[in-house]
């Protein structure tokens, strides 16, 4: 029986946080390897490409690079959709989803008067990403943004969803079933054994986050 997951990276916020997720809302349990050990794994050439991180090490394997890493995790766990149609739309839905988790975590390094501010930021959450989520849920039940079936986008919505709630805590009011998704997403138990899903826990991490991203 093959074990859980092993994460390494540093002990904070970065690259290595949509993988935790992307593995914690597909269900599966992991363990963490954090700074403590990264220099053991550099010294015993562990470490593709001398020091390279996040690595996660997974069916007798030492994945690295973090692109990587997010395509084989959805073919493992069948996350990946059902053809190339459906892996195209996967991947339309994790990039777009991406762009707006990267302005929130880029934030703190934005003047006021800086194009990629919060009201720009909420504005393009409202107006350009939640909507499409919402609408794919309307057409799909139950709701699943590409197959029939829990994909690789849907596990990035929690994440996105509730750092952009830390910027603006009603920012779901007109996305009702959005609403519904978020609360099915907290009701997973690795999600809740991975996270502690309390107000704040992104933005409170965030100069973390930047730093090692």
């Amino acid at each position: 029986m093959e074990g859980k997951p092993r994460l390494h990276y540093f002990n904070g916020r970065g690259r290595m946080e949509c993988i935790r997720w992307l593995l914690a809302a597909a269900g599966v349990e992991v363990r963490c390897g954090f700074i403590q050990i990264i220099f053991k794994l550099i010294q015993g050439g562990t470490l593709m490409y001398g020091q390279h991180l996040p690595m996660v090490e997974t069916h007798g394997m030492n994945l690295v690079e973090t692109r990587a890493i997010l395509r084989y995790i959805p073919a493992k766990y069948d996350l990946y959709g059902g053809n190339l149609k459906e892996q195209a739309w996967i991947h339309m839905y994790v990039e777009g989803l991406n762009d707006l988790s990267n302005m929130i975590m880029f934030l703190p390094l934005s003047l006021p008067e800086e194009e990629m501010n919060l009201a720009y930021i909420l504005e393009k959450a409202t107006t350009r990403f939640f909507p499409v989520c919402e609408k794919v849920s309307n057409q799909l039940l139950p709701y699943f943004l590409v197959c029939n079936w829990l994909s690789w986008a849907d596990t990035q919505q929690p994440k996105i969803i509730l750092m952009t709630e830390e910027c603006k805590p009603s920012v779901l009011l007109g996305f009702p079933l959005l609403q519904k998704f978020k609360a099915r997403s907290k009701s997973i138990e690795t999600v809740k054994n991975t996270f502690k899903l309390e107000r704040g826990m992104f933005l409170k991490n965030m100069t973390s986050t930047v730093a090692e991203y």
